[in-house]
């Protein structure tokens, strides 16, 4: 089956949750892509999991635009592909804009913008242009030196700035960390595809980082993350327990 922008919407509309999980490389998207995962976000995240940083800030267009081609090949179009804009890489609308071209042009379905008012310009001109956005609200990883890793706004203006982001054009919002009456209420108000992560089981799916699923993060995991790898004989195994729990509802609990 073929993930297209359409069938994320049918999912929404028939209230299937959809799967969604990172993916830094080739051989795990296409376990993934088997697995049934419907999106691989190519994530920043990769900065911290794979090239062992602190944060995500270090990491460049030009290694998204690579890890972007890999996953690319691995899904073989068996997944939909959203790619993260690195920091500062769309700091104006004119470097968003070449730093979208560059991840489409790797082969991405979507790039993802993290933040609300400040971003809107560039989501209605990526929008104008054809390319599919995906928001990114609450805990905003880029901007971890100012404010740490914790969503720092109230709920009505998270409700505010998802409408705004959806009026400017977006196609898929992730809510990171936010309360989950808000991520409640946003996933009803909006009528395209709600992504939580650590928001609650009432969004329209989940996303985790592929390698806290699999209990290969060094160090802390999140509270709300799981080792779908305890109790599996294979990485293979893991990845459907993941699609499962999801898709059921099971998980989050």
């Amino acid at each position: 089956m073929t993930i297209t922008l359409k069938t994320l919407a049918q999912f929404k509309q028939q209230q299937e949750k959809i799967a969604v999980l990172t993916a830094y490389d080739a051989a795990f998207a296409h376990w993934c892509a088997q697995a049934g995962v419907e999106v691989l976000l190519v994530g920043d995240s990769l900065g911290m999991v794979v090239q062992g940083h602190s944060t995500t800030l270090p990491v460049t267009l030009e290694q998204m635009i690579y890890h972007t081609q890999m996953v690319v090949r691995g899904a073989g179009g068996r997944s939909w592909v959203v790619a993260d804009m690195p920091f500062m890489a769309d700091a104006t609308v004119e470097q968003g804009l070449a730093a979208a071209q560059g991840l489409i042009q790797a082969g991405a379905n979507m790039v993802k913008l993290e933040g609300g008012e400040r971003v809107l310009p560039l989501v209605t001109r990526l929008a104008q242009l054809g390319v599919p956005v995906c928001g990114h609200l609450g805990l905003l990883p880029q901007r971890v030196l100012k404010v740490g890793y914790r969503s720092t706004d109230p709920a009505e203006a998270l409700v505010e700035q998802a409408q705004a982001l959806y009026q400017a054009g977006i196609d898929m919002l992730v809510l990171e960390c936010v309360p989950e009456t808000v991520a409640q209420t946003i996933s009803r108000m909006l009528p395209i595809p709600v992504i939580g992560i650590g928001s609650g089981p009432d969004t329209d799916g989940q996303v985790l980082v592929l390698y806290d699923i699999l209990g290969l993060t060094p160090g802390h995991t999140p509270s709300f993350s799981r080792n779908f790898l305890a109790g599996c004989d294979t990485i293979q195994c893991a990845l459907q327990a993941y699609v499962q729990a999801v898709k059921s509802g099971a998980f989050p609990p």
